[in-house]
């Protein structure tokens, strides 16, 4: 069993796993602004409520799992882009202390400032993230020890940038539907223009990332060249795609939200693919890239943490599974909710 193979896939079904469950978190906190009064910013926060910290640890799995089977990509990533994640860490941390803190208080201006912080750092976040992706696939400047050159605001430059609004898009789509099966009524039918014009403007930014891909990042289309057969995957997001307002047409909110999660993870798929075999790709000296061969650990670290993994995931699985089921259905505003 080539373990480093595993262990990249692994990484991709961690990080496939954040985005679809948290994709949704920070697409509801960027739609938050558009709530109408108070109660039905309630509505918004108590539909992620009870489930918004459980999705966030795919994310710290997903770093633990880099940190223990690829420890030089963690390396490099953690100290080249530490201004990044720093930012990241503060949108993160402000989400979550909005959501706690904005119910302490009635006051009109205490949870004006609280929805503020939730919305910009929801988007913050999303924006980052969507960056990180697009500098992940036009690749990075390293030197020969796989060390990052550049400043932080090279890793703001218009690809990845556009990637970031796609995220946006993508997130808000996302989280739109989300809400869609969740709340009832006025509010319901509200959200579902919403859909409809998140999903043109994902679809508008999707083509747009798609053509400049193609033209400007060549290593991207190599695996479809040479495997005719992954094109298959594109024409399954594709359909994916296709079936969201296919969907919400029909009324029927649970498969375009599965039609969602598919074209999140479809993305991760694709993703893993451009990169394969590079987890950091060098650009201009590729030569320097790192790989799931040159910076990994051990091969008996690697079955230790493999046989862990086994143990571990079906335990996340279970958790995550448990706490959707609990807390299906409408959102119901009583006096424990946020």
């Amino acid at each position: 069993m080539d373990l480093n193979l595993l262990w990249f896939v692994l990484l991709g079904v961690l990080l496939a796993g954040y985005a679809v469950l948290d994709g949704f978190d920070l697409g509801v906190g960027i739609l938050h602004p558009l709530a109408k009064g108070d109660r039905q910013r309630r509505i918004f926060i108590n539909a992620i409520g009870p489930i918004w910290d459980g999705n966030e640890v795919w994310l710290v799995t997903f770093g633990g799992a880099m940190f223990a089977a690829f420890p030089e990509v963690y390396a490099t990533v953690f100290s080249g882009f530490y201004f990044v994640f720093m930012l990241v860490l503060l949108g993160l941390i402000f989400r979550a202390v909005s959501i706690e803190f904005r119910s302490k208080m009635t006051s009109p201006t205490w949870r004006r400032l609280w929805d503020y912080c939730f919305f910009s750092s929801s988007l913050l976040a999303t924006v980052l993230f969507g960056a990180g992706v697009g500098n992940a696939m036009i690749g990075v400047p390293l030197n020969a020890r796989g060390i990052y050159t550049g400043g932080f605001f090279n890793l703001l430059n218009p690809y990845a940038l556009m990637v970031g609004v796609l995220a946006v898009a993508l997130f808000v789509m996302h989280g739109s539907i989300f809400l869609y099966l969740k709340t009832a009524g006025d509010l319901k039918e509200r959200i579902r223009g919403w859909i409809w014009r998140s999903f043109f403007f994902f679809l508008a930014m999707y083509l747009l990332v798609t053509v400049v891909t193609v033209v400007s990042v060549p290593h991207a289309t190599e695996p479809f060249k040479s495997q005719p057969l992954n094109w298959i995957i594109v024409l399954l997001n594709v359909l994916a795609i296709a079936n969201i307002p296919r969907a919400i047409h029909l009324r029927r909110p649970g498969y375009a939200f599965v039609s969602s999660c598919a074209t999140m993870a479809a993305f991760v798929l694709l993703l893993g693919m451009a990169l394969y075999p590079n987890l950091v790709v060098s650009n201009p000296l590729p030569e320097n890239s790192l790989t799931i061969y040159n910076a990994a650990s051990s091969q008996k670290t690697l079955t230790i943490m493999a046989i862990i993994a086994a143990i571990g995931m079906p335990f996340v699985l279970a958790y995550s599974s448990v706490i959707y089921w609990v807390f299906r259905g409408e959102v119901k505003i009583d006096e424990h909710s946020y």
